[in-house]
């Protein structure tokens, strides 16, 4: 076959068409309108750092990126103004700077230098350190009050007021690998009524409180790592490292719902100091179990700041005589990932940055913790002595399941659930009446039928606790607007001194701002009321809005 020359010259011709055409630079409109439609949302794979334009398993969504133009914009003079040559007069192109990226937006953007600006490094890598920290919760209340309640001698039956749950400052830090301290200072449940403001009064404005002396250390420890890892260490101080469950030491700013299950801080302002104790103790992770053994020095009931309970012969109290040292131990076997090791406070939820499920276990006895017997009187009914009196020792153990683990990474939802078993013996019939947060009154009539928000929280017995939280997706709200997580709570406890289940339920949606950092919380609680026989007599509700800056 002849190749034919004006033939190939043609076909040259047309080939090179629609290359020139794809090598030609499009004009700047052409380029700024395309960049504008293209779009692309990428995903980093967890594991091997990897980028992709698609979503896919063990993937996280970085964000949306838009595409930016290599072409530089002309510079468009003012009104009135010449144009600028394109070139200076050394033959120069003259450069124009990039636009400025807009603002990200949304309520929970922060534009912080460094991941954790409150932390001091002190050493390149960041393993030594100071951190400083602050918690506070201010709640805003509408309560049903029980029966017989009073603020300042006037009987009332729905309150409503503004308190403050927690405030405390944090000074924590790892000196050197195996050295930490934490300390931790502030005040809880305070309110209009702090320091029992109407508790003695008769009718006149007579002042039997001191509003100031709130604060106090709550916190002083410190810790020797006595291995490499996190095997074996020991510490001691002023502590929180409780037994029995997880809600035992919990670290209050990251839990789901808006309050603990108080019900779990066993002794609280009874024998210690806001569920703290002068203490020792060991704690660990070996491999996959989690272990912690405490023995501490209780503080006396005689100066828990509450007056006296005469003694009785049938309901167990906790004892103003004689000593005994309590001990503690908690336990965990993680199915999954293991938890922190910082402290001995355990994280509520993880909200999706961690997969944990742990079957948990502990337990709580002291020797004569709680007595019973029968009061010696004086004329005025004052008691002035006890009879026929019995110890009784303090036994608590549970176990429990907790979940805490991501559901969708692309969208970032996540599930939080626990439920445990509680066997609960302080003694014959005790029985402590509580309520949540700040007293909103006072009144009622003693030992079951009391004012405000108690209703029976501690008591010798069986019960049941569970909750169950959903993290919705992050993109619901808009970008930087945080995340929502509805979530439900119940209590269903068997006490000895009732005649009727004691069932209390909570339900309350977080708007996660920025995490826990700022997190805004509406949560409605429903409790029993019993009267003084022992019987149910009805339900109350409270209606609480929270704030929290935590960091």
């Amino acid at each position: 076959m002849r190749c034919n020359p004006s033939l190939l010259l043609l076909s040259g011709c047309l080939l090179s068409v629609p290359l020139h055409a794809q090598d030609k630079p499009a004009s700047p409109e052409t380029d700024t309108a395309s960049s504008k439609a293209f779009v692309i949302d990428l995903y980093v794979d967890t594991k091997t750092k990897q980028i992709y334009s698609e979503p896919g398993e063990g993937r996280v969504r970085m964000g949306s990126f838009e595409k930016v133009s290599d072409q530089k914009p002309a510079l468009v003079p003012a009104a009135g103004e010449a144009a600028l040559p394109s070139t200076s007069k050394a033959g120069e192109a003259i450069t124009t700077a990039p636009a400025p990226a807009p603002k990200p937006q949304g309520m929970g953007y922060a534009n912080w230098k460094s991941p954790d600006p409150f932390k001091w490094n002190l050493n390149p890598d960041g393993s030594q350190y100071l951190k400083f920290g602050f918690l506070n919760q201010v709640w805003l209340r509408h309560e049903e009050n029980n029966p017989g309640s009073q603020v300042l001698g006037h009987p009332v039956t729905d309150t409503q007021d503004i308190g403050l749950r927690r405030t405390r400052f944090v000074l924590q830090g790892q000196l050197t690998d195996r050295v930490y301290f934490y300390t931790q200072y502030g005040m809880n449940n305070f309110n209009f009524l702090t320091q029992d403001a109407s508790t003695q009064h008769s009718g006149v404005d007579t002042p039997v409180g001191n509003r100031k002396i709130q604060a106090f250390f709550h916190d002083a420890f410190g810790e020797l790592r006595l291995t490499q890892g996190h095997q074996v260490i020991v510490g001691g101080g002023l502590v929180m490292a409780n037994g029995v469950s997880r809600f035992s030491s919990p670290s209050v700013s990251t839990i789901m719902t808006m309050d603990i299950p108080l019900f779990a801080q066993f002794t609280a302002d009874r024998t210690d100091i806001f569920n703290r104790s002068l203490s020792v103790y060991l704690r660990g992770q070996i491999g996959k179990f989690n272990y912690r053994f405490t023995a501490s020095d209780p503080f006396p009931i005689n100066t828990s700041g509450t007056g006296f309970e005469t003694i009785s012969p049938t309901m167990a109290q906790f004892s103003r005589e004689g000593h005994h040292k309590r001990y503690q131990g908690f336990y965990a076997i993680n199915f999954w990932d293991t938890e922190p090791m910082t402290n001995p406070y355990w994280q509520g939820t993880y909200l999706g940055k961690k997969s944990i499920l742990n079957l948990e276990g502990g337990f709580i006895t002291q020797k004569g913790a709680t007595w019973t017997g029968n009061p010696i009187l004086n004329a005025s009914g004052a008691e002035i002595g006890e009879t026929n009196v019995r110890f009784h020792d303090m036994t608590i153990w549970s176990v429990a399941l907790y979940l805490d683990a991501p559901i969708d990474k692309v969208k970032e939802t996540a599930i939080s659930a626990y439920v445990g078993y509680f066997d609960t013996n302080y003694g014959q019939n005790y029985l402590r009446m509580n309520g949540i947060g700040m007293a909103p009154s006072t009144g009622g009539t003693a030992p079951f039928a009391t004012g405000g928000n108690a209703f029976p929280m501690f008591g010798t017995g069986k019960l049941w606790y569970g909750q169950i939280g959903y993290l919705m997706p992050k993109d619901l709200l808009g970008g930087n607007n945080g995340q929502l997580m509805p979530y439900f709570s119940w209590v269903s406890a068997d006490y000895q001194a009732l005649h009727n289940q004691v069932n209390v339920f909570n339900v309350g949606i977080n708007w996660l701002i920025k995490g826990h950092n700022s997190k805004i919380t509406m949560d409605y609680q429903n409790r029993p009321i019993f009267g003084n026989d022992g019987n149910k007599i009805g339900n109350r509700g409270q209606y609480v809005l929270q704030y929290q800056i935590a960091f």
